[in-house]
């Protein structure tokens, strides 16, 4: 089934941490727009693991004009730290100021333990999450009208000791969501995924009829409901080689996929499959779809990135707030060089700014 929510069971101070969510409520008018700014959403953008190349690109957010106020939330000296190391001229300024070129908001908050680009430290793996928890916080109060996260090192948080599988998984969990939907997007295409981040053993058994079902009617809508689609058009995967070569290679695509796709094209939803995926992703089939959906994780994201790494983008689906992020990892080696390019964040946060602006003008 699409991404199961992980349930964490956070541990210890994990369990007990809680945000000091002081909001920000001057510099917003109604639910994450900004005043005096005619207008425009906020966007949160969560600066992620601070010894990767999330700060580098989030202060490379202040050289690029948005139709929206971004407020980077992050350790304000750090973030400070990191700029004049690259030679940027970025200047910090607290959320409710006004912004002058150059310049971009910052929500401080603080780190954990002192930082050094290149450098883990499991140690500011609370700080990592505090910056999602503030995130969470401020799109429910509505203090942000959108959530634009940078990349986080899944293996340095779990060393800290606070079990974590990824942003998608962790964000469901917060926010009470039992199902979500993980979508990539990128050079025209839009990839979504049945599984998100497990093992390949465990994507059989974690396949079900119930689990695909919910997983293509929440793609449904919200291809509907965030993007604007009338009415989607979805290309379906197999899961084996072949889609199973009639049962010869696997059972799933007969008795998992074929009976969901059977009933739900009866209700209307047009949905193609289940197709063999070294087929699926040719210009003829692309050219008539809106989306395609993927079994397990390497099915589908190894084509869109090769068709738009460094300027992908991810989008969790099914959530009670617009969430985009960048499609790469924190490239550790990267962090303070200058080689960090920004694309994918300026288009996940312009993607945020997008779905933001639908959905108020679906409120009206």
């Amino acid at each position: 089934m699409a991404a199961p929510v992980a349930r964490s069971r956070l541990r210890g101070n994990a369990a007990r941490r809680t945000v000091n969510v002081r909001l920000e409520k001057p510099a917003v008018s109604r639910a994450g727009v900004a005043s005096g700014s005619n207008s425009v959403p906020v966007i949160a953008v969560t600066s992620g693991e601070p010894a990767g190349i999330g700060p580098d690109v989030c202060l490379a957010l202040a050289r690029k004009k948005f139709a929206a106020r971004i407020v980077v939330l992050g350790d304000r000296e750090m973030l400070g730290s990191r700029a004049r190391q690259l030679g940027l001229a970025a200047r910090l300024c607290d959320p409710g100021a006004g912004l002058t070129p150059d310049s971009i908001a910052c929500l401080h908050i603080p780190l954990s333990s002192p930082c050094r680009a290149g450098t883990l430290d499991p140690r500011n793996a609370p700080y990592v999450i505090s910056l999602i928890d503030r995130a969470i916080a401020g799109c429910k109060a509505g203090e942000f009208a959108a959530l634009t996260t940078a990349p986080v090192h899944k293996g340095v948080i779990n060393d800290g000791g606070i079990p974590f599988i990824g942003h998608t998984e962790y964000l469901a969990e917060r926010t009470g969501t039992a199902q979500v939907v993980m979508m990539l997007a990128g050079g025209g295409l839009r990839v979504a995924l049945a599984t998100t981040h497990l093992a390949l053993k465990d994507v059989p058994r974690t396949l079900t009829r119930e689990g695909l079902e919910l997983t293509l009617r929440g793609l449904n809508a919200e291809l509907i409901r965030r993007l604007g689609i009338s009415a989607p058009r979805i290309l379906v995967a197999g899961l084996n080689p072949h889609s199973g070569e009639g049962g010869y290679f696997g059972r799933e695509e007969i008795e998992v996929i074929e009976p969901v796709l059977e009933k739900l094209r009866a209700e209307g939803l047009q949905l193609t499959g289940p197709l063999p995926a070294d087929t699926l992703f040719v210009p003829d089939r692309l050219s008539a779809a809106d989306c395609v959906l993927a079994m397990y994780h390497d099915q589908g994201l190894p084509v869109l990135k090769y068709a738009s790494f460094g300027r992908g983008i991810n989008v969790t689906l099914g959530l009670p707030m617009i969430r985009t992020s960048v499609d790469h990892g924190t490239a550790i080696e990267l962090a303070g060089t200058g080689r960090a390019e920004p694309d994918s964040l300026i288009e996940a946060v312009q993607a945020a700014i997008e779905m933001a602006q639908a959905e108020t003008r679906t409120a009206r």
